[in-house]
């Protein structure tokens, strides 16, 4: 078994090998329905064509750069005319020679139509103001230009599913053999008598089809709406004078749009200004280098990453007019990755198709000899009549509808089934999916890794202290400004604001009806509303001076800078970021006089006993500070970092999220160990930690420059303990993750919100990107998108999770039960009784309650709160558990038992005489069999707990299925009789074999009382939370 399923235990959750996925399809050769076996898994042609694609826009980039640099100097003999269709809209440009200037990157072209000021001309746009849309404008530049959509496969209709669910290779079998019953019953004893076991199956197969076709369309449906969410992504663009943020769906050329660190291009199109702009285009060539773009390389490709900088662009082309647009219609046929479970129980379903098709063969053999062994006893193995060609046509009937029972080709597709189901529910809890696999990882997930800053907190941030010429000073929203700076010198009031205005990645714009709106991180806003709440006028200060050169944010640097041209003054260099690194890089500060002074001792201690108070208190603290640089600055140096004179600290609150302490303390109870990673001071890390519950007596805090320069023997003793990293870089989580992982084993689920988090995301087993404050660089390297920024709402992804790994647990419990049953009941009656008590059309119904009926029934469960109460797999859990072979095999022996006894024993238990003795005890066997099902499908809801019941009427879908199941049960016995080899049983037979089924319950509720090994859990959460930490740091 473990020699067979290495095939299929490669596949990982995150980044498996093509080779990998390869291999697991071809082991995987006994499947009934290819279609449907294998539709949610990768379309590996697909992906390679798309690696294609890339190698070619690679190639044609390189080319058109070495083009156009040659062709710079014969501008001369160039022409364009404008077609009339453009020109009636009323614009100068076609579509096809914007496509030509930016993708062939032609400068020579741009030249011609007089760069970018001249293609926005003939766009009819402002490059200050961006389009002023109309409704017949809009139809116009949309007619002339797309829209900025990519082609998408048409979405699958239903009856497109009922011919999938009809390649059924097994159903096909049995059509033909109900054909050929239909021609001999009929020849043999006419119409309608001769028909009916012929239309029975016929009928069966329908049913069977549709409630498939009809399970899998709902499926599909489900997934296209979750693919229309993880491609909703927005962008801010100055329309009709003021900055708004759309969709990029509703793009059109001409409109200008903002770019910062971890943007997606949402199209193709033109640099208009911007700082230190470098562009990562992988995603559509290939080449992993950045690109940097300016004014004199201003061609920007839809779909590449901002990785660092900042731009205004022009849009030129949209949709489908650009590469990224025929490479996405590629690549969403390619389809996500397959889960490790899926594969796995692929593996399973392979193994017992096989066990099944041997029992099947032989199960044909013993009843074809039976059948001859009569004959010869007869004599008249020479001579054979209609109804002996018919019972050997049942035969082989029963044959292959045992490998349809046999082969559990529901057992890979209850995953999805669960899936889709919790991905759906997850959507409407605020947690977005983007790969299938997360979710059932996450329910294996033993570490949490988290920001701190609007993840633990809600982001939403204030200055609520500074401390300015040495003096601290609260603000309040009752107090004035003027009374704020009644005794800080006007200059420095004004040396404040000139460095919040200029030294900032947000932006303060007039909205649609006149408003003061504030656009930026939140501790960008935060700074802009105080240096507005000083008085000072952000677009009149940022036309004073001339921004020169820009150094944005980073979790590296921790800090930002910027280099401003004063008329007449000079260059002056300001900073802004983490008070300890700011306040190392100056010397002197500004008094309460205003002057410039030495930065002694006494200060600097001063200042270091304000920035601990400040983060004591839970508030990120930020240092702000100027240098001025002579008139000899070049915008191609670096900005210096040293000299610089202290301006002031702030202290900005961002208070805790309500009810992230009780979700901590779920996690614990949960055995999933959090952890805060942050970039902010350890003393604000600390008193954010302590009041979410995250930093306990025993654990330890770091700092990430201490925590990088521990070995692997002291990382070993210190990871276990650690629960709060401060200042911490991108590559200090990467490095955390990656030794939690490998080293400890554990699964690791890791927030992050920035484009240097993207290491960290990709690396961790399942990596949750935030949703409001997340760049689409780590949206895209993100398995989970959580919607609103709570870490509450991470723990419900956790909760799905288990509740997804659960369900399937359930039912492939439920499934292999009926399984193992099935075969061994025909198998065992067809050697010693030389018949099989269960017809193919039983079988069928059978096959259909266990697979897709059970699927729905039991794989949709919704989580419950005992869920969170248990440890976690963790990494080394095996899926099918001891608990889960306890219960199979104590239920499979009692039904096997219940079953035999019947046959052997039944009719004379029943007093069952005369010619329909026969067809009485199977239909009694039947029934038994199916109650049996019935009742072991509600055993199987809870794998450990005795009490089945809870919570069952709150699940609509299982209640429903379940009364289908009986009802439906009912009508195939009482009035089916004809076409199912049924016979209307008595009051007394009925409640004999709902009693046979009901015994079920008692029997599993005993079994589960035999102990078994214990669950796998994750080592570390475990020692955490259940014993003592020593040797502690506080």
């Amino acid at each position: 078994m473990g020699s067979f399923m290495k095939d299929f235990s490669e596949v990982k959750a995150k980044n498996s090998s093509e080779e990998a996925l390869q291999r697991w399809r071809k082991a995987c050769w006994l499947v009934k329905n290819h279609k449907r076996r294998f539709r949610f898994t990768a379309n590996l042609s697909k992906r390679f064509e798309v690696r294609e694609i890339q190698k070619s826009n690679q190639e044609k980039l390189r080319v058109a750069v070495l083009v156009s640099q040659a062709a710079l100097s014969f501008i001369q003999g160039i022409s364009y005319t404008v077609p009339e269709v453009v020109k009636k809209a009323g614009f100068e440009i076609c579509a096809d020679e914007l496509g030509s200037i930016v993708e062939g990157h032609n400068l020579r072209k741009l030249k011609v139509h007089s760069g970018v000021e001249g293609i926005a001309d003939k766009l009819s746009t402002s490059l200050t103001n961006g389009i002023s849309i109309s409704d017949e404008s809009f139809d116009h530049r949309r007619e002339v230009y797309g829209i900025n959509k990519f082609t998408e496969s048409p979405a699958k209709g239903f009856w497109l599913f009922v011919w999938e669910a009809l390649q059924d290779t097994t159903l096909m079998i049995l059509a033909f053999c109900a054909l050929v019953s239909l021609v001999v019953g009929i020849a043999t004893e006419g119409w309608p008598r001769g028909a009916h076991d012929g239309l029975g199956i016929v009928a069966s197969i329908l049913l069977v089809v549709f409630v498939t076709a009809t399970s899998d369309y709902k499926q599909s449906l489900q997934f296209k709406d979750l693919d229309k969410e993880k491609k909703k992504i927005t962008v801010q663009v100055t329309r009709n004078g003021y900055r708004q943020k759309i969709s990029i769906f509703d793009l059109l050329s001409g409109d200008i749009v903002h770019l910062s660190v971890g943007d997606q291009v949402p199209a193709d199109g033109l640099f208009i200004s911007g700082y230190s702009l470098l562009i990562n285009e992988s995603s559509l060539t290939g080449e992993s280098e950045p690109i940097n773009v300016t004014s004199t390389n201003p061609f920007l490709l839809s779909g590449t990453k901002v990785q660092d900088g900042s731009c205004k662009m022009l849009v030129t082309t949209v949709g489908m007019r650009t590469q990224w647009g025929k490479l996405m219609a590629t690549l969403s046929e390619g389809g996500d990755d397959e889960t490790p479970l899926q594969v796995k129980l692929n593996g399973v379903a392979t193994i017992i198709g096989k066990i099944g098709l041997f029992f099947a063969v032989i199960t044909f053999a013993v009843l074809v000899q039976g059948l001859f062994s009569r004959k010869m006893n007869q004599g008249s193995h020479w001579s054979w009549s209609g109804d002996e060609a018919l019972e050997m046509l049942e035969y082989f009937a029963i044959a292959v509808t045992i490998v349809v029972v046999a082969v559990p080709e529901g057992l890979p597709l209850a995953v999805t089934l669960s899936l889709a189901f919790a991905m759906k529910k997850m959507m409407n809890d605020r947690a977005l999916v983007r790969h299938l696999a997360a979710c059932e990882t996450m329910g294996s997930a033993t570490t949490i890794c988290s920001d701190k800053t609007g993840t633990l907190t809600t982001n939403h941030m204030t200055v609520v202290k500074a401390c300015i010429c040495g003096k601290k000073k609260k603000v309040s929203i009752s107090m004035t400004g003027s009374t704020f700076c009644s005794d800080i010198p006007d200059s420095v009031v004004k040396m404040l604001q000139k460095s919040i205005f200029n030294n900032t990645g947000g932006d303060v714009v007039i909205g649609k009806d006149e408003k003061v709106e504030i656009l930026g991180t939140p501790t960008e806003t935060a700074l802009l509303e105080f240096g507005l709440f000083l008085g000072g006028d952000f677009l009149a200060e940022r036309r004073v001076s001339k921004i020169v050169k820009v150094e944005p944010f980073n979790s590296t640097k921790k800090r930002m800078g910027v280099v401003l041209e004063l008329p007449g003054e000079g260059f002056q260099a300001h900073s802004k970021g983490a008070s300890e690194i700011i306040l190392a890089a100056c010397d002197r500060f500004l008094n309460s006089n205003g002057e410039v002074v030495p930065l002694d001792e006494s200060t600097v201690t001063h200042m270091k006993d304000t920035i601990d108070e400040f983060a004591s208190e839970a508030l990120r603290t930020l240092c702000l500070a100027y240098r001025d640089i002579g008139s000899d600055f070049s915008a191609e140096n670096p900005i210096p970092f040293e000299g610089y004179t202290l301006i002031g600290i702030v202290g900005i609150k961002d208070p805790v999220r309500p009810g992230v302490k009780e979700s901590v303390a779920i996690c614990k109870s949960a055995g999933i160990m959090v952890r805060m990673v942050t970039g902010d001071n350890i003393n604000t890390a600390k008193a954010i930690a302590r009041e979410c519950g995250i930093l306990t007596d025993d654990g330890i805090a770091i700092e990430g420059p201490e925590f990088r320069i521990k070995n692997e023997e002291e990382l070993q003793e210190l990871i276990p303990k650690l629960q709060v990293m401060a200042r911490s870089s991108p590559m200090d989580k990467h490095t955390l993750v990656k030794h939690l992982r490998t080293t400890f084993e554990e699964v690791v689920a890791v927030t992050g919100d920035g484009t240097n988090d993207a290491p960290a995301l990709h690396e961790a087993d399942i990596g949750l990107a935030m949703g409001i404050s997340g760049t689409e660089v780590a949206k895209e390297s993100a398995d989970v998108i959580i919607l609103d920024d709570n870490f509450s709402t991470i723990v419900t992804v956790a909760r799905w999770g288990r509740s997804v790994y659960v369900n399937i647990q359930k039912f492939v419990q439920f499934q292999l039960t009926v399984n193992v049953v099935a075969l061994i009941v025909n198998f065992s009656s067809a050697c010693l009784t030389g018949h099989a008590p269960l017809t193919a059309v039983q079988l069928l119904w059978v096959n259909m309650i266990m697979d897709t009926l059970g699927a729905l029934a039991l794989a949709t469960e919704p989580p419950n709160d005992d869920l969170m109460r248990r440890y976690p797999v963790g990494r080394k859990g095996n899926f099918i558990s001891n608990v889960m072979w306890r219960n199979i095999l104590g239920q499979s022996i009692y039904q096997f038992v219940v079953i035999w006894y019947l046959q052997t024993s039944g009719k004379s238990v029943f007093h069952l005489e005369g010619e329909n003795s026969d067809t009485i005890l199977n239909t009694l066997i039947f029934n038994s069999f199916v109650f049996c099902q019935v009742f072991n499908e509600i055993s199987s809801r809870e794998m450990e707990e005795v009490n089945v019941f809870k919570g069952i009427l709150n699940n609509y879908v299982f209640v429903g299925v379940l009364s289908c199941t009986v009802l439906f049960q009912i009508i195939i016995v009482e009035f089916l009789g004809t076409f199912a080899n049924t016979y209307p049983l008595t009051l007394q037979q009925w409640s004999a074999s709902i009693l046979f089924g009901f015994l079920g319950m008692p029997i599993a509720a005993a079994v589960k009382m035999i102990p078994v090994g214990p669950m796998a859990s994750s080592s570390i959460s475990r020692s955490i939370y259940l014993s003592p930490v020593t040797n502690s740091k506080p």
